[in-house]
Parts: structure tokens; C-alpha cells; sequence
């Protein structure tokens, strides 16, 4: 009689597991932070039975990559299976925090005859029609062909005993889970979105999007915005997987009435807590990085006038250009009612609000760039003044009886102080600071620049709150700023993200893991996470603003009040908040989110 397997021996075998994400090592947007700070907490629980997939696109990746061995494992094995049958396959371990191992499959060289078969089965056996003319749907079909024929290799090596859990992200990753059901392949499924296709679209166009979410039909508002067929394989995948994932509780909504299907489990998003953290010397960090900031501030703004830099704040709104989803224009209204109000009581306070974007430009305004460079030529000459102010004095100073303080006008040569008077007169000008440091090639249709404009925000002398709008990502090379991203966000006082449409929202979470306070929605996955789960949020200084059951207007001034409270606050508080808001984000670290992602997989393990 053949032995029996006991339950308990099969349920101690590992499961093997493999993410894949279009963003894998693929740097196109808030999902690459998901899947690269979360690698060290991955690695950890599932050591050498987990490996990542996404789409080799990029010959630059390489220098992020050390390549393995094919036979060190079953990945490594089924990497060397596809390349032996002509496919352009790299496993490696990607260079990052955890040290994950990868598999990078090139969709390019897919074969157009093997693409038309793919295309027509599509067809045939989903109803996805696949448009010729869009390279990245035909990127992503080739992709989605080698990540199933990876899945094969895997399975069989495995064995149909084996527990193989494939996580697939969107719709740009998601399309193999329909030939792994319809074939019935021994691999459980998990499909996460992280914001629906049409929800994107929606929300941008329908003024009462999430009023009307229980009417919209799918198939009909794809068609009116051109993406049918996105729509339809994330449908498709929604509808096939065995475990039905998102990243917040507002998009598990756009999943039921968009999808049509509940989510199974929340996923919210993490990071990896450690890489900021700073210990007692983030407080330092904020001083010093706003003093860089302070000399942004001194060349844009005090050719023309200037103001107390020890009463001034720094806001800021940074992220994706969407107007009206990612909420600048309701932080626009907000400063438009914070300006009247400290105009009207005359503060003391000025406000320098920094929106960060990027949009499409030509080049860095000629003024930003020559007030930065004769502001350099200030400095030089002070510091040739104070070096040969600082030796003469020193040398008198030996020589005098009185002890009394020589004219220190007379230690400086003539030439200095002719250059001196010269650069200075040639700094000063009458002209408004500007309110955007590039060239933007559709400058007249820029919804910002437009509002500045109907609304007279223009960085006059006695506004209190002035615009600096920067059209491009920090980085230290810029020649404006000159420091790095995560440098500038500690710079600053306060992180504004009041979004209409943000899934999840990690600029926040961002701002909160740098001891920077931060604003989000209650329409955000972020600020919804906060009203659900740390009612005292605001004592942690992160501020939900209303807008879900809200009008416009009534959420502008609600914000505008948030601002004009925490600026009302004295120093000490604001750094006890910065304190408080930087230990709340470790409820935030992958350390303790992972668990939602376990339960996920543990879901798909026992799913029949």
C-alpha cells in the first residue's frame, strides 16, 4: 500500500513565490517605490523562494545588476531554459536593499509572427482587441507571452505538488493570470491594482466622480477615453485571479462598481522606515538644509525685495502633474485665502509655497539663472572683504593702546569695495520676482501659471505668500537648488497633498517618515488609512482635509485654516511636531505591513 502524505508534511513545504511588476527595476512611478522599498521585508519572509519579474527595457539597468549563476536555483534555471530557446533573458540580483533576485524579460524581441498568434488568441479567447499602433500595449502583450512561458518553466520544475504564488501588479502585468486560469496551471494568483484605468480618467473629467461611481459602465466609458483595451485586460485580470487585492479602502470602491469585483484584502503601502531615519540628528538636518534653502530664496526673491527669512515658511506641493486630481488646484485657492488673511492683519509671517512638477520645458529662465549667479559673485566679493577685513584687524589690533574698535571701512581697498558697489547695483532690480523658474513650452495653457495670473498671486512686495513654481524634479545638479529631493522635503516646514483622486499617496508618507508635517484628503488611500486607523493623527501633525462629502470652496478654506494654523504655531511647537510626526511613521515600516501581504498570499494558498 503507497504511503500517505500527511497534511502537516505538505503544509510545511515553502511556497515559492514571484512578483512581477512592469516596475521592476523600471523607475515609471509610485509602484517602483512599492516594490523596491518592500524588497528587505520580502526577502526576510521568504528567503531564497522568491524572485521578481518585469520587463528589460532599459541597457542602463545593468549597472543596478549583479548577474547569477542559472543553475544556482529553479529562477535561475528557468531563466537559462527560455534563453536557450532564443529569448533575451537576465537573472541577476538587483543592488538594492534586500539584494532580490530578479528576472528581466525583453518584450522586443518577441517574434511579429509569434506577436500575431498571441494578438489573435487574445482575441479569440478574452475579447481583447489588441490596436496596432500602441507600442506600450504591444510591449506589454509581449512581456505578459514570456512571463507565462517563465511560469511554465517554474511550475514544472516545482512540480504539481509544489505551492507556486504568482503577484501580479496592474493591468501592465496582470495579463498572464487569464492563460494560468484558463489552463489551469498549478499557480495560485494574486492581482493587485493600484488604481484603476478608468478611475484615472474619471475622476479627472466627472465633477461628481465618486457620487456617480454606481452608475458608470465600464465598457462604455473605455470607449469614450480610448482605453478599451487597458480596461479590458484589468477587467479580465480582476475577474480571473484567485485573490483580489488593492491598496487602499477608496480605490477598493472603484473596484466594485469599475471591476466588479470586491477586493479580498487591503494592501496598504509601506516604506522602508530605515533609510530615513536620522536618529537625534534630524532636527540638524532640517536647519541645514533650510539654510540651502534660504539661498534658493535670497537669489530668486531679494534681487527685487526682501523679507525676515527667521519668520519665513516653507510649504510645498510635489508629485505628477494632475491638476485637479493631485490637488494643486485646490492648494492654489487655499494660498489665494491665506495671502488676504495675513495681508489683512499685517503678519510678520511670509510663506514661500514651492510647487514642484514636471512638465515639459525649454530651458531655465534666463533671470532665475543670472540673479543666482551675481548673488555667487556677492558672496565672493563679502568673503574677500571679510578675509582682508579679518587680517588687517588682526595685524591692528596688536599695534593699537586704546582698545578702541578701528574703522574698518579703512581696511578695505578701494577695488573691493568699487566691486562690491557694482555687483550690488547690478543685482537690484525693480521687477517682480518670477513666479516659475523654467521656460514652459505651453506656458499659456499651463493651469497654474493661468491661476497665478486670474488671481493676481504674482510675488508682489506685500503679499505675504509668494510662488515659486518649479517645473522639474531637484536634484543636486540642478543649478538652481543644488541639493537633492529627499534633502529639500527636510527643508521644508510642511508637505501640502490635499489630492481629489491619490489611491495611495506616498508623498506624505514620505514627508512623515522625514519628520516633515504633511497635509492629505480623506480621499486619498493615505488619509483615509489615517482617519480609519490614528484618530489623533493631527496631534502627529498630518492634517486630513475634507473633501469626499464637500464642496470645493468649503475644503479650500478648510485648508487655508490648516495653513494659517500651523503657521500661527511658535518654534518650539513646530519642532515638537516634527519630533511626533517622524515617530509616527514607523507604524508605517514594511515591518509591520508585510503581515497584510502574508494574509494575501496565505489567501491564494487555500483558495479553491
Amino acid at each position: 500500500m503507497p504511503k500517505r502524505v500527511s497534511k502537516k508534511n505538505t503544509e510545511e513545504k515553502p511556497s515559492t513565490l514571484i512578483e512581477v511588476a512592469w516596475e521592476v527595476c523600471n523607475q515609471v512611478g509610485g509602484i517602483y517605490t512599492v516594490i523596491r522599498s518592500k524588497a528587505p521585508a520580502m526577502m526576510q519572509n521568504h528567503h531564497g523562494h522568491y524572485c521578481m519579474v518585469g520587463p528589460y527595457l532599459n541597457k542602463n539597468i545593468l549597472a543596478e545588476l549583479e548577474p547569477l549563476d542559472d543553475t544556482s536555483d529553479l529562477f535561475g534555471s528557468a531563466a537559462s531554459n527560455l534563453r536557450k530557446k532564443g529569448y533575451d533573458v537576465i537573472y541577476a540580483e538587483w543592488l538594492i536593499t534586500g539584494k532580490p533576485r530578479v528576472v528581466l524579460l525583453n518584450p522586443n524581441v518577441v517574434e511579429e509572427k509569434v506577436m500575431a498568434v498571441v494578438k489573435y488568441l487574445l482575441w479569440k479567447n478574452y475579447a481583447i482587441q489588441i490596436p496596432e499602433a500602441n507600442e506600450l500595449i504591444k510591449q506589454v502583450v509581449g512581456f505578459a507571452y514570456l512571463t507565462k512561458l517563465f511560469f511554465d518553466e517554474v511550475s514544472k520544475l516545482v512540480g504539481v505538488d509544489g505551492k507556486l504564488i504568482g503577484h501580479f501588479h496592474e493591468w501592465m502585468a496582470g495579463l498572464p493570470i487569464l492563460d494560468i486560469k484558463k489552463e489551469n496551471m498549478p499557480v495560485k494568483t494574486v492581482f493587485t491594482t493600484h488604481a484603476t484605468q478608468l478611475g484615472r480618467h474619471l475622476a479627472i473629467n466627472s465633477p461628481f466622480f465618486y457620487a456617480h461611481l454606481p452608475f458608470f459602465k465600464w465598457e462604455d466609458e473605455a470607449d469614450k477615453f480610448g482605453v478599451h483595451t487597458e480596461a479590458a485586460i484589468e477587467y479580465g485580470c480582476a475577474q480571473s485571479c484567485d485573490v483580489m487585492t488593492t491598496v487602499s479602502k477608496v480605490t477598493a470602491r472603484e473596484c466594485k462598481y469599475l471591476l466588479r469585483r470586491n477586493a479580498d484584502i487591503i494592501l496598504p503601502n509601506g516604506l522602508n522606515i530605515q533609510r530615513f531615519e536620522a536618529l537625534h540628528e534630524f532636527q540638524n538636518l532640517h536647519s541645514r538644509y533650510k539654510e540651502q534653502i534660504h539661498e534658493f530664496v535670497m537669489g530668486h526673491f531679494f534681487h527685487s525685495y526682501s523679507f525676515n527669512l527667521d519668520k519665513t515658511i516653507y510649504f510645498f506641493i510635489s508629485g505628477r502633474y494632475e491638476y485637479k486630481n493631485k490637488g494643486f488646484d485646490l492648494t492654489l485657492e487655499a494660498l489665494v485665502h491665506l495671502n488676504e488673511q495675513l495681508k489683512r492683519e499685517k503678519s510678520e509671517y511670509t510663506v514661500v509655497m514651492f510647487f514642484v512638477t514636471k512638465r515639459e520645458f525649454t530651458s531655465i529662465k534666463p533671470e532665475a539663472l543670472q540673479s543666482r549667479a551675481v548673488m555667487e559673485e556677492i558672496r565672493q566679493t563679502c568673503e574677500a572683504i571679510q578675509k582682508q577685513v579679518g587680517k588687517r584687524l588682526f595685524f591692528e589690533s596688536t599695534m593699537r593702546q586704546d582698545h578702541r574698535l578701528p574703522q574698518l571701512n579703512d581696511f578695505v581697498d578701494e577695488y573691493w569695495k568699487l566691486r562690491y558697489r557694482r555687483t550690488i547695483q547690478s543685482w537690484k532690480e525693480s521687477k517682480l520676482p518670477l513666479p516659475i523658474t523654467h521656460e514652459l513650452v505651453n506656458e499659456n495653457q499651463d493651469e497654474i501659471i493661468q491661476f497665478l495670473l486670474r488671481r493676481d498671486l504674482l510675488n508682489r512686495e506685500e503679499d505675504k505668500v509668494k510662488i515659486v513654481y518649479h517645473p522639474d524634479f531637484i536634484s543636486s545638479t540642478s543649478p538652481l537648488f543644488r541639493m537633492d529631493y529627499s534633502h529639500f522635503v527636510r527643508g521644508c516646514h510642511l508637505g501640502i497633498f490635499p489630492s481629489y483622486y491619490e489611491p495611495w499617496g506616498y508623498t506624505p508618507l514620505e514627508c512623515m517618515a522625514s519628520g516633515v508635517p504633511a497635509v492629505t484628503s480623506d480621499l486619498s488611500g493615505f488619509g483615509d488609512y489615517l482617519l480609519r486607523n490614528m484618530p489623533d493623527h493631527e496631534k502627529g501633525g498630518m492634517f486630513v482635509v475634507e473633501r469626499g462629502k464637500r464642496t470645493f470652496d468649503w475644503s479650500a478654506k478648510q485648508l487655508a485654516a490648516f495653513l494659517y494654523k500651523f503657521l500661527m504655531q511658535d518654534r518650539r511647537s513646530r519642532i515638537q511636531q516634527r519630533n511626533q510626526v517622524e515617530n509616527y511613521s514607523a507604524a508605517f515600516d514594511w515591518d509591520n505591513l508585510i503581515k497584510y501581504y502574508e494574509e494575501a498570499y496565505n489567501m491564494a494558498i487555500t483558495e479553491k
